[in-house]
């Protein structure tokens, strides 16, 4: 099974498989996230961002900032102003997404502590 453009996967679990997974591969990565939880609060500037998500760069910011728009994830506005005010704002699609990432969350925290116990036993029982 692939997902490239122009494959056919095999089973409409497989297709739907890919979707998901092309849907992680943007938004899951390591600073998608943050940008979409503070987008989701109102309207935010670049430099907010900056000062919110610690350790982004700002080319990784202005980076992730285009593609999150360029997925629909976010709304840029370029107010006529000097020096120009550019603000982001998160989508309605941003903000059902984000209902989502609030529920898995919710469950990776609920679950953390089995998973780590889990993997103890794991590592524990297939070490060698």
């Amino acid at each position: 099974m692939t997902c490239a453009a122009g494959d056919v996967p095999f089973t409409a679990g497989q297709a739907r498989a890919c979707t998901v997974r092309e849907v992680l591969d943007r938004v899951g990565g390591k600073w998608s996230i943050s940008i979409l939880v503070v987008a989701s609060n109102g309207p935010v500037r670049f430099t907010e961002l900056e000062r919110h998500i610690e350790g982004i760069s700002r080319r990784m910011l202005t980076l992730t900032l285009r593609n999150l728009e360029r997925d629909g994830l976010l709304h840029r506005r370029v107010y006529p102003t000097v020096p120009p005010k550019v603000e982001y704002t998160a989508t309605p699609m941003a903000l059902e997404l984000y209902e989502s990432l609030v529920a898995l969350t919710n469950w990776a925290e609920r679950h953390r502590l089995a998973i780590a116990e889990a993997r103890t036993r794991y590592d524990r029982e297939h070490a060698g």
